[in-house]
C-alpha cells in the first residue's frame, strides 16, 4: 500500500510520538508500506507521522545521495547501503560544529531551506527485527536521521529556520496547508 503523505498544517506533524512495542499489530507490513510510500515520492526518509501515525518509527534510504560527485568514494559507498528502520530511537549524542544544508520534506513539497545541524551523532534504536542497535553516523547520513528524528519529536525543518525566513515562506506554507500545490505524489490535507 502507498500511503498519502500528510501535508504541512496537520496537527499530527507537531505531536511528540508514542513508543511502540514488539507486538505492535501489522508492524512489518507498515514498514514495507512506508518504504513503498517513500520511494513513490522520491524521498530519502519517512517518519510515521507523515502517514498519520503518531508512533516512534521512521525509515531512511540514503542511496540517492550515493551519486553525489562531491563526496569521496567511501562516503558514496556507505550511503548506497544506508537503508534502515528506526523503532523507538533515542538520540544519545550530537556533536561537532554546525553546518548548513538545504533540506526539504515530503510533507512540505517544493520548499528547501538551509538548516544548521551538528555533523555527528550517536543513536540507539530497535531495527525491524527488534534488535537493539547503537550507531554512530556522520555527514549526510546523520543529517537524514536528524531530520526524521525531528518528525517523531513533533518538529519540522521549518521550525529550525529563522523567524524571518518562516515569515517569507508563510504564503507558500499556507498554500500547502490548503492543498494549492502541484502534486507529484498523493497527499492528505488537514480539514478543520
Amino acid at each position: 500500500m502507498i500511503y498519502p503523505i500528510v501535508a504541512y498544517g496537520d496537527p499530527v506533524l507537531k505531536r511528540k510520538c508514542e513508543e511502540i512495542d514488539e507486538d505492535f499489530e501489522g508492524l512489518q507490513k507498515l514498514i514495507q508500506d512506508m518504504f513503498r510510500t517513500m520511494e513513490n515520492a522520491s524521498g530519502v526518509g519517512l517518519a510515521a507521522p507523515q502517514i498519520g501515525k503518531s508512533i516512534r518509527l521512521f525509515i531512511v534510504d540514503a542511496s540517492p545521495f550515493s551519486d553525489d560527485e562531491e563526496l569521496d568514494e567511501s562516503d558514496r559507498d556507505f550511503l548506497s547501503k544506508f537503508r534502515r528502520v528506526f523503532i523507538n530511537p533515542i538520540l544519545l549524542e550530537e556533536k561537532g560544529d554546525k553546518w548548513g544544508f538545504h533540506e526539504g520534506c515530503l510533507s512540505i513539497p517544493d520548499i528547501r531551506e538551509e538548516v544548521m545541524r551538528k555533523p555527528d551523532l550517536v543513536i540507539e534504536y530497535y531495527d525491524e527485527s527488534w534488535e537493539l542497535r547503537e550507531e554512530k553516523l556522520s555527514g549526510i547520513a546523520a543529517r537524514i536521521v536528524q531530520h526524521e528524528y525531528d518528525h517523531i519529536e513533533g518538529m519540522l525543518f521549518t521550525d529550525r529556520i529563522s523567524p524571518l525566513k518562516r515569515r517569507l515562506l508563510k504564503g507558500k506554507l499556507n498554500d500547502i496547508t490548503k492543498g494549492n500545490i502541484d502534486l507529484k505524489y498523493k497527499m492528505k490535507f488537514f480539514k478543520k
